[in-house]
């Protein structure tokens, strides 16, 4: 090479050279960040105080587990980092002032976002009581079933039962059942026939033992599918675990065939998640009790599971947000 070519190249590779390092480094692509966690609102927690004067109707003081002091602040200590943001009280106690007594509690607390309380639909003075008890927003309906002595089917061969049940409606709330059976399950066909504009909720439906052949096994069939058809009832995926022999296991797969049949039926449109806490802890701690239904729900998309743990509640309850943590309500 001449040495007058050789000059020229290597000044060519130098400003070369000198270009390049002038170019900013290539920055590394940012990590994907994590997805949010998906916040839950338990639609079916108990609160009680036997220490107050009088007692209480439920838990009997028997039951030694559960039978004590039940307010807000233990659901906190309970459920402290399973992102449990928000919780719906349900009734407990058929005494119309503990309807009241709820209200002052949860008015106290921003972890709750309403309660169900209890009132019976062909009372006298019906409408005067949801009138005092609807006016605070935190009262988002009541419960009825086969609970405190009452017979929903009697109740619906009532004129003035199903004329209070259209004024929940027509307010707007919810009526939760009590106690599954497949005599519920047809009565609820026959109520939501009568009213068609009243939501429902079917509280604990993995718990029901469906027969397994004969007339009460078509007649439960008949039942699912009629309720599955009925955009405003409302599956509550809630008291699943249970004992087999004197163990509660928590293997998914024991629990898989109900779980599949309550999405089957009702879609993931209207199941809503729901611990019956304290209820639930002869079975288990609360952190197994939402372990099943995560593991679950952690199967299907992202969307599905927001529905399952708040979404389907805003809907099924109308609740209102009250804390900067939960997700926006009705």
């Amino acid at each position: 090479m001449h040495r007058r070519t050789f000059l020229s190249a290597s000044a060519a590779a130098l400003a070369a050279g000198v270009a390049c390092s002038s170019q900013p480094e290539a920055q590394p692509e940012p990590a994907p960040q994590a997805e949010a966690a998906i916040p839950i609102l338990d639609t079916h927690v108990h609160l009680y105080d036997p220490t107050r004067p009088g007692g209480v109707p439920w838990p009997p003081e028997t039951n030694t587990l559960i039978y004590k002091k039940t307010l807000p602040d233990r659901l906190r200590q309970e459920s402290a980092g399973l992102g449990v943001v928000g919780a719906i009280e349900v009734e407990c106690s058929p005494l119309l002032e503990d309807n009241q007594w709820v209200l002052d509690v949860i008015e106290k607390d921003t972890l709750m976002v309403g309660t169900i309380g209890d009132l019976e639909p062909d009372h006298p003075e019906f409408a005067a009581q949801l009138d005092r008890f609807g006016a605070n927003p935190l009262f988002l309906g009541i419960r009825y079933g086969y609970l405190w002595g009452r017979d929903l089917r009697e109740a619906l061969g009532r004129p003035a039962f199903v004329e209070g049940v259209k004024l929940l409606a027509s307010r707007g709330m919810t009526l939760d059942t009590a106690n599954p059976s497949v005599r519920a399950l047809e009565d609820v066909v026959v109520l939501t026939d009568k009213v068609p504009d009243l939501r429902v909720v079917l509280d604990h439906l993995p718990k029901l033992q469906e027969p397994e052949a004969g007339p009460e096994r078509a007649a439960y069939e008949t039942a699912m599918r009629a309720l599955g058809q009925r955009p405003n009832v409302y599956a509550k995926v809630s008291s699943v675990l249970r004992k087999v022999g004197d163990a509660v296991p928590d293997d998914l797969e024991l629990y898989r065939p109900k779980l599949d049949e309550m999405w089957g039926v009702f879609g993931e449109d209207r199941v809503v998640y729901g611990s019956d806490w304290p209820n639930s802890e002869p079975l288990g701690p609360y952190p197994k009790i939402l372990s099943i239904v995560q593991r679950y729900a952690s199967e299907k998309s992202r969307e599905a599971q927001e529905k399952y743990f708040w979404r389907n509640s805003v809907k099924a309850y109308r609740w209102k947000k009250r804390a900067d943590d939960q997700p926006q309500g009705a």
